[in-house]
């Protein structure tokens, strides 16, 4: 994956945590910034420890799937993409969210992130072979999350609900999603490997 990959990516993860802040600051109504700056830490913690899980995982078995790797990265992408997109779609759910109890925040946080576990199975498979080839990824997956959460919190106390339904957040990280999974098929398959 090239740098701007890695930069999609991680946008592409965030924007769950994104949707879920908007909808935190929603309910929050005027900043509280250490409650704010928790669960931005705790969202960008969870997206960039489930792919080094997900990295762990394959790892084991790389030698196994190697020669369908690219199709795997390719399979989840495009499935997690997809999903995020018919999500855009849904309608919005009713019930309301608490983000001051512990317990909301970490399963805020583990729903969140869940599809990363997934992406750190596609980093396997395209490349990235040691813990230290991690650290960027990883690095900018947890910074994206962070960043784009605390900008949901500070949107979602400005302009109220209304905005999550204009940007769909979940639709952009869905397409971007599935145009690197695209893009990790189509350079294997040109290159021959």
């Amino acid at each position: 994956m090239t740098w701007s990959d890695i930069i999609l990516l991680s946008v592409a993860l965030a924007m769950d945590c994104f949707a879920v802040s908007i909808v935190c600051g929603v309910v929050l109504r005027r900043p509280q910034w250490a409650l704010m700056l928790w669960i931005a830490w705790l969202f960008g913690l969870f997206q960039a420890v489930m792919p080094l899980l997900g990295w762990l995982l394959t790892r084991q078995w790389a030698t196994y799937i190697e020669d369908y790797d690219h199709w795997l990265a390719f399979g989840l992408l495009a499935f997690l993409g997809g999903r995020m997109i018919a999500d855009a779609f849904k309608p919005e759910e009713e019930a309301i969210v608490d983000p001051h109890r512990l317990a909301t925040q970490l399963a805020l946080a583990i729903a969140t992130s869940i599809d990363a576990l997934a992406v750190g199975i596609s980093l396997a498979c395209t490349g990235y072979d040691s813990l230290p080839s991690m650290t960027l990824p990883l690095t900018a997956i947890g910074i994206g999350s962070f960043t784009l959460s605390m900008t949901g919190f500070l949107l979602g106390i400005a302009f109220g609900g209304g905005i999550r339904r204009r940007l769909r957040p979940e639709l952009l990280g869905g397409i971007i999603l599935l145009f690197i999974g695209c893009r990790i098929l189509i350079t294997h398959l040109m290159s021959g490997s």
